[in-house]
């Protein structure tokens, strides 16, 4: 073994124990997913599911109001998402294209507004919902994961727009171009890697939150979305886990394959928004 590798092994072997650590919880919700209910309730573990079963898949189906969790969970994500594409692309343009009074401290308080967690806001944000009567309303959550993933959105954009010259958007205009149509044919093509990343992000933010989901869903159980969903299978005679694990894993793919169709240029967007700015 060379010199070099040697000096990489504690590096890759602290990237392994890193990587199992991150998967095998996936894993595992997976394969207990697949075992039969005798298997999950065993005494001693079983690292495979020896005899795999979709009765969990199922049950999990089968519950009442499935699709329309699944419907609710994708509407406020999405929504969320298009607002927050919108609105930042145009604050990010103003912030990277403009020069105006008060710029730098207004990309001060996106910093800021980005770093606060969002636990600190779930009161406030209950007090608001219930003062302007809007309670156990889906578009209020869509309103708040739309506030939460703002901020991340217009940083990320602010970066990927600095990287483009604006020498692009003169030769345009120069050419006759409105700064609208110079903005739209140049420079919107070629945000795409970071319009990717950031609705992404945005997506997983808004599909994976329970918080606010949990606080806000009171009464109208209809509008629940699937994280909340998700605990439902537990009573008063114990969790159903095996229905549990498979309905976390149905959660979880739509993520999953967007991520996997996405992977390079979501993975470019992210580093070279990060980079760039």
């Amino acid at each position: 073994m060379s010199r070099r590798a040697l000096r990489a092994l504690p590096l890759n072997l602290a990237a392994l124990v890193v990587l199992l650590a991150s998967v095998f919880p996936v894993y595992w919700m997976v394969a207990t997913a697949f075992k039969p209910t005798t298997d999950i309730n065993a005494s001693t573990p079983q690292l495979l599911p020896l005899h795999p079963t979709f009765e969990h898949f199922r049950t999990a189906v089968g519950v009442d109001g499935f699709w329309r969790f699944w419907r609710n969970s994708a509407v406020v994500s999405l929504g969320a998402v298009v607002l927050a594409l919108v609105v930042a692309l145009m604050a990010a343009f103003a912030v990277a294209r403009m020069r105006w009074r008060g710029r730098q401290a207004f990309v001060l308080m996106v910093f800021v507004a980005q770093m606060a967690p969002w636990e600190a806001l779930l009161i406030p944000m209950f007090i608001i919902a219930r003062d302007v009567g809007m309670l156990d309303r889906l578009s209020m959550l869509t309103l708040i994961y739309f506030m939460a993933t703002l901020p991340f959105t217009i940083v990320t954009l602010r970066g990927f727009l600095a990287a483009i010259p604006p020498e692009l958007e003169e030769a345009a205009q120069i050419d006759g171009a409105s700064r609208f149509e110079a903005f739209r044919r140049i420079v919107f093509p070629l945000l795409a890697p970071g319009l990717m990343s950031t609705s992404l992000f945005g997506f997983i933010t808004a599909w994976n939150e329970f918080a606010f989901a949990n606080a806000l869903i009171i009464k109208n159980q209809d509008n629940r979305t699937l994280p909340v969903w998700l605990s439902s299978f537990g009573n008063v005679f114990g969790t159903d886990w095996g229905a549990t694990m498979a309905a976390a894993t149905l959660f979880m793919l739509p993520v999953l394959a967007i991520f996997l169709v996405l992977q390079r240029r979501v993975t470019g967007g992210i580093v070279a928004g990060a980079v760039k700015g």
